[in-house]
């Protein structure tokens, strides 16, 4: 097995992400949308987890890798079965604006990715659940937004709960990775830029042992077309 340090590092860095994020003041949110309020957050939670297994599984894939926002008890190298990561969800709010348009990944039926089962940890299930699904799925127009999927874990299979596999109700994007790249380069929101999310993700994932080859792919790209942009003059 090939020592970690001889692996090649990520092209894209902090200081090319310093460089494409700009301060946005725009929406975090659609103007349209309805934002679930704690009451409707944990009626979705005792629906959601039902006669499921606890403690909790919640599979990540993004940012809930880096930045779970609820308490996790254990974390477990997984595979999504059925499923792969695309940067497929069209955004001109958060870490996207209509001058800077951004992408948000989701998973897409077919193949495989790796990624982590959070378990939500026990005794605090109400907290982290609401804490969970108020970020992901935020309004009544994404309530639909998660599912229970097959994971493997270890060589053994059972399933866990996660988001926007297969979005429902939201604009969808499919462009070739290196269009991804050229947006996720300039896109800017009111939550940050797509170049961190891409960054902090592969951070996430190497950090965990897993290599992916598409993020891998992805911010090679968004890494070189941050260097081809002309020098600030000072």
């Amino acid at each position: 097995m090939s020592d970690p340090a001889d692996q090649p590092r990520l092209r894209l860095t902090d200081a090319l992400v310093q460089r494409a994020t700009q301060v946005v003041d725009g929406p975090l949110y659609r103007d349209e949308w309805h934002l679930l309020d704690d009451a409707e957050l944990d009626r979705l939670a005792d629906d959601l987890t039902r006669g499921r297994p606890t403690p909790v599984p919640i599979f990540a894939y993004g940012s809930l890798i880096w930045n779970s926002g609820f308490a996790v008890s254990a974390r477990r190298r997984a595979t999504a079965i059925g499923w792969h990561r695309q940067f497929s969800i069209a955004l001109d709010h958060f870490r996207g604006s209509v001058e800077n348009p951004g992408l948000m990944l989701a998973l897409a039926s077919g193949g495989t990715c790796e990624g982590l089962v959070l378990d939500v940890a026990p005794g605090t299930e109400h907290d982290s659940l609401r804490a969970v699904l108020k970020r992901e799925l935020v309004a009544h127009e994404l309530a639909a937004n998660a599912r229970w999927i097959e994971v493997e874990i270890d060589g053994q299979r059972s399933e866990a709960l996660t988001f926007y596999a297969d979005p429902i109700d939201v604009p969808l994007t499919k462009l070739p990775v290196a269009d991804q790249a050229r947006l996720l380069a300039r896109a800017n929101g009111a939550a940050g830029s797509g170049s961190e999310y891409l960054l902090r993700t592969a951070q996430g994932l190497e950090a965990a042992g897993i290599r992916d080859p598409y993020i891998w792919e992805l911010q090679e790209l968004v890494a070189a077309e941050i260097e081809s942009w002309p020098a600030k003059q000072p």
